[in-house]
């Protein structure tokens, strides 16, 4: 092969490119990872996933230092936040991950090129670097697609990253704001509204559907929307925005019911619009090389993950399917897999959701409404972390856990979690669906005490058996 030529050249760092990258080096393939932020680690690493749960965890601990600690017995002085001081240590955690990533390029032999990467045939990349280095073309015998995704927008409300502002400025305010409006009810704007909540902000969500999070259970809805009201959090379901204009000092809505009607007026000093997320392809050159996309711009691929060109490949955010962290990591070994001749493959019907609120929703498979509307018989069982006695010690016992299995053959066919810590607990039953489990092989594994994981253990015995020990 020639000097600047690559068996596979990943375009995108985040969690799915720099995870092919690795793995391509390490299964012998010559690699090359280009990457334009000038950083490693995508969106998830550096304005996403792991900024925001920083924020996310230390936020909870005010809150609770300012609320809870005192019914405990533990007793603190004048509580104060230096914002200021907690955004500098956001910012080191991050940067820690992104030198981390760094040192596993080298370690690993992966070329990182820090430029912006262009198809320009189906073996063929050009790489425009970001220092004025100009334009390098590279022959590679594979090209995998890693580029993510960016910010949806609404019509009539212009993003300024200063007083309106997608998740990326949200994560960086310089202040607690006195009012924000979160527009969209989904995990994003729930997570960084929670944030801005517990430090003192007064929060308003705006969706336009009548319920929050749609491919959450609904009865998990139900209970999660009243926790959240609980906590402080205000709702205007069915509700668009149909305007918002900042001057500088404030932002003014125009809201109006989904269904139509009467406008009305709102004002706050911050919006965040967290309307969803659109794949980025821009300047890709996707159709000079005839790669297929469709009507939403996503890249178009087959089971193996390759696109109708047949030395292209896609994952991640730009490929249809849930727009998450860890379904691109999946799908970066699968690649990898298939690019070296084997049969890598997804378990698109296995691949865990979490909200980081407190308390955590955290699901896997199906819903009831799922199944209903499949035409599938099941068993449903549902154990409360009322009745946990971890839950109890930790002074959590807000949610539920819920097994869903097939009703002839007791298989697992969904699970859904409201808990401290559910997105950990979730791993269980993603791997019991995994390997086809059933709701009885759950319920009959001696699950350590006292644990959080024994309320999973006795919702399953329920969908199992219809009875629990401790309800």
């Amino acid at each position: 092969m020639a000097e600047n030529d690559y068996d596979v050249a990943v375009i995108g760092g985040g969690p799915g490119g720099y995870v092919a990258a690795i793995a391509a080096a390490q299964a012998g393939m010559r690699t090359a990872c280009i990457e334009n932020r000038g950083t490693l680690g995508g969106t998830c690493l550096n304005v996403g996933c792991i900024p925001s749960k920083t924020l996310l965890h230390w936020s909870e601990r005010y809150h609770e230092a300012a609320h809870d600690f005192a019914n405990h017995g533990i007793k603190v002085g004048e509580l104060g936040l230096d914002l200021k001081a907690m955004m500098a240590d956001k910012e080191k955690v991050v940067d820690s991950f992104t030198a981390g990533i760094e040192f596993l390029f080298k370690k690993n032999k992966v070329d990182y090129l820090v430029g912006t990467g262009r198809l320009t045939g189906a073996n063929s990349v050009a790489v425009a670097s970001n220092n004025g280095g100009g334009t390098k073309d590279i022959a590679v015998n594979n090209v995998v697609v890693a580029t993510g995704s960016v910010p949806s927008s609404i019509p009539n409300v212009s993003i300024d990253e200063k007083r309106i502002v997608s998740s990326t400025g949200a994560l960086a305010l310089p202040k607690v704001p006195k009012s924000l409006v979160v527009i969209g009810g989904g995990y994003i704007g729930l997570e960084l509204g929670s944030v801005w909540q517990r430090l003192g902000a007064d929060v308003t969500v705006v969706e336009f559907l009548d319920r929050l999070v749609p491919t959450m259970d609904p009865e998990l809805a139900k209970q999660y929307q009243r926790l959240l009201k609980k906590q402080g959090l205000k709702f205007k379901l069915a509700t668009k925005v149909a305007e918002a204009k900042s001057d500088g000092k404030k932002v003014a809505l125009t809201l109006e019911p989904a269904a139509g009607g009467d406008a009305e007026d709102m004002s706050a000093e911050v919006v965040l619009v967290s309307v969803g997320r659109r794949p980025f392809t821009e300047g890709l050159g996707l159709e000079d090389v005839g790669v297929a996309v469709d009507n939403r711009g996503f890249i178009m691929v087959d089971d193996r993950l390759r696109t109708n060109v047949p030395s292209i490949y896609a994952i991640g955010d730009v490929i249809p399917g849930p727009m998450l962290a860890h379904k691109a990591m999946s799908e970066a070994h699968a690649v990898i897999d298939t690019i070296g001749g084997g049969h890598g493959m997804v378990n698109y019907d296995v691949i865990p959701a979490v909200v980081y609120t407190d308390p955590e929703v955290a699901w896997v498979g199906k819903t009831e409404d799922e199944l209903k509307e499949a035409g599938i018989a099941y068993k449903s069982g549902s154990f409360p972390f009322t009745a946990n006695s971890r839950a109890k010690t930790v002074g959590h016992t807000a949610g539920l856990a819920k097994v869903l299995s097939d009703a002839e053959t007791d298989r697992v066919l969904g699970v859904h979690i409201m808990s401290t810590e559910a997105g950990s607990l979730i791993a269980e039953a993603a791997m019991v669906m995994e390997f086809g489990g059933s709701a009885e092989d759950i319920a009959r594994t001696c699950h350590a005490h006292p644990t959080l994981s024994e309320a999973v253990q006795e919702a399953a015995s329920l969908a199992a058996f219809g009875k629990a020990i401790h309800i």
